[in-house]
């Protein structure tokens, strides 16, 4: 009995969990209709979550647009296609590079700030005093963050997007010796529109996850500093699981409603 209660318990605690943040999730959207809007929140903290993701994420697609083109240029030039070294590169920074070097960004360095923020507030007894005063804590503090978050994931997506192609513009061209012209007009030859459209949907999605998992953390820390240590950690942890879990829920199914170009 003693070990069938110590393997239920976990998964009961998971599960729990599980119902509590889709129950955020529920909160969040029903507040986010309901005025006034907190519309100076919400702007202070789209740009806090800009300030600590943009360089970092730019950073990061230099290096990663440069690993795809430089495999992706390898493997073509083994099966004799140089001609689709852009597009295949394009294609694989568009449609999965970007959204989810977007969603690492977002979960761990904006989701971590984030419960940290409101894990150090429900500490101090700020979200109980909120509550005492009558104000909802969910409208005045969680849907301003979780949306800024959509926000700037959708336009950190963009910019994955410009930098990982133009990176591997640069090492297709400089350090393969492949020909600018070649690289460029390839773009259309498997890439199309709906791969950005997916891509920046994606995104959204991304942000979401990230943002309600980051205030639900915040809002339920452990005992201390410490808590609120543990809940950042889990915070980045869970996010990454789900958002990798979701990412291919979501290419699935895109490939079965979006045929491939030229099939």
């Amino acid at each position: 009995m003693g070990g069938s209660s110590s393997l239920v318990r976990p998964v009961h605690g998971a599960l729990t969990q599980a119902g509590n943040i889709v129950e955020l999730f529920v909160d969040v959207v029903r507040n986010t209709f309901r005025r006034p809007f907190q519309f100076r929140e919400f702007i202070e903290q789209a740009w806090f979550i800009a300030s600590v993701t943009i360089l970092p994420t730019a950073l990061v697609a230099i290096p990663f647009g440069a690993v795809v083109s430089l495999q992706t240029g390898s493997l073509i030039k083994q099966l004799g296609a140089e001609s689709f070294t852009g597009a295949a590169s394009v294609l694989a920074v568009i449609q999965q590079g970007s959204p989810i070097v977007t969603a690492l960004l977002i979960a761990g360095a904006a989701g971590s700030a984030v419960t940290a923020d409101l894990g150090s507030r429900t500490i101090r007894e700020e979200i109980d005093a909120m509550e005492v005063l009558g104000i909802n804590p969910i409208q005045r503090l969680v849907v301003p963050r979780v949306l800024a978050m959509v926000l700037v994931a959708l336009l950190l997506n963009g910019l994955v997007s410009v930098v990982g192609v133009a990176g591997g513009y640069f090492f297709n061209v400089i350090l393969q010796g492949g020909t600018p012209g070649a690289y460029l007009a390839s773009f259309s030859a498997l890439a199309q529109l709906p791969d950005l459209y997916v891509a920046e949907l994606k995104a959204a999605i991304f942000g979401l996850i990230a943002g309600v998992i980051a205030c639900y953390k915040g809002l339920h820390p452990g005992a201390g500093p410490k808590g609120v240590g543990e809940a950042v950690n889990q915070t980045v942890v869970i996010t990454f699981l789900l958002l990798f879990f979701a990412n291919l829920i979501l290419t699935m199914v895109y490939l079965q409603i979006v045929p491939a170009k030229g099939s």
